[in-house]
């Protein structure tokens, strides 16, 4: 099963499973989903459909720069994308749950590595 394969990095409780399925990235200021990054959207699609019982969090996360209530909604529209392109593979709307936050956890004054890591949609397994 996919649970015997897990590395490290791996978060899980009786709720969630974090860390499972890779986080989509983004590039600057953007919310389309890239063609690289499609292919993780299918795994959790193939997720998805292999673990009925569970559902999925797409939260998305914006880099320090801009305002809060901008990237909250930058964040938003992330996640919305992400959304999209899952129902689009046939995912079911009721099973897809989306929540910003912004740049609450995005690394301050960061170097260009670091914030294009905090541009991400992370991919959170509901597991009731």
């Amino acid at each position: 099963s996919l649970l015997e394969q897990r590395g490290d990095g791996v978060y899980e409780d009786e709720n969630i499973i974090k860390g499972l399925l890779q986080p989509v990235y983004f590039e600057f200021d953007r919310s389309a989903i890239s063609a690289s990054e499609r292919p993780k959207l299918q795994a959790a699609m193939d997720y998805l459909n292999q673990n009925p019982q569970h559902r999925l969090l797409l939260e998305g996360h914006c880099d320090w720069r801009g305002t809060a209530e901008y990237n909250l909604g930058l964040g938003d529209r992330r996640a919305g994308s992400a959304r999209q392109f899952l129902q689009t593979l046939g995912a079911a709307a009721n099973r897809v749950e989306t929540s910003s936050k912004g740049d609450l956890e995005a690394v301050e004054n960061a170097d260009e590595t670091t914030m294009a890591r905090d541009r991400r949609v992370e991919l959170i397994i509901l597991k009731r």
